[in-house]
């Protein structure tokens, strides 16, 4: 059963004035291209096909905005560190991230790494847009260590220590994976407490 059946594609937005009005709550979902952004979409929500899924990188080219139920977000950033786009293209996907940045309504990011790669430096990167905003403080960012079903039970408890090393209290992190269900129930309530705090508190 989905913790959202009404969820829809709400808009995709090509430039900030597209952008829904800035309130309720938003958390932004983001990460390397081909990280599996879309399939964690998926399996948060109970939906299969909400978000669509390709194994071709760089395929999500806007801002997505997901309505998982009146007042509540989903942002899909576009994926970063594909070096195929046009300059111009990758350029315009910057612009877009660093207009949703000052959001009040952004209150968190979900950050999907690729448990095979591990944290790379332009993740880091993401980390420090999200490490603080005009007028606020840093956001939380909750990492998913997505495909962790594709490495062994060892590697992938070596990656989930080495992960939270190199992050501290910068973030919090677990093992994930669509396919297997791995860490699934544990995102969601994840994503499902931190919606209704940030709620409760307006």
């Amino acid at each position: 059963m989905s913790l959202y059946p009404h969820a829809r594609l709400l808009l995709s937005a090509a430039a900030a004035s597209q952008f829904p009005a800035d309130e309720g709550v938003e958390v932004a979902i983001a990460g390397r291209s081909n990280a599996g952004k879309s399939t964690a979409i998926n399996a948060l929500t109970g939906r299969k096909a909400l978000a669509r899924t390709s194994k071709q990188p760089g395929r999500t080219r806007l801002l997505n905005f997901f309505e998982l139920a009146p007042g509540l977000r989903l942002v899909d950033l576009p994926g970063y560190g594909y070096a195929q786009g046009a300059r111009a293209e990758r350029d315009l996907w910057g612009q877009l991230i660093e207009a949703l940045r000052p959001r009040g309504s952004l209150r968190g990011v979900l950050l999907v790494v690729d448990a095979r790669r591990g944290l790379l430096p332009v993740d880091e990167q993401l980390l420090d847009w999200a490490g603080g905003s005009p007028g606020g403080g840093p956001r939380a960012v909750h990492v998913l260590l997505a495909k962790a079903d594709q490495l062994s039970r060892a590697a992938a408890r070596e990656c989930l220590q080495h992960t939270r090393q190199r992050l501290g209290a910068s973030a919090s992190v677990q093992l994930f994976s669509a396919h297997e269900g791995l860490g699934v129930p544990e995102a969601q309530a994840h994503l499902q407490q931190w919606l209704r705090d940030t709620r409760e508190a307006h």
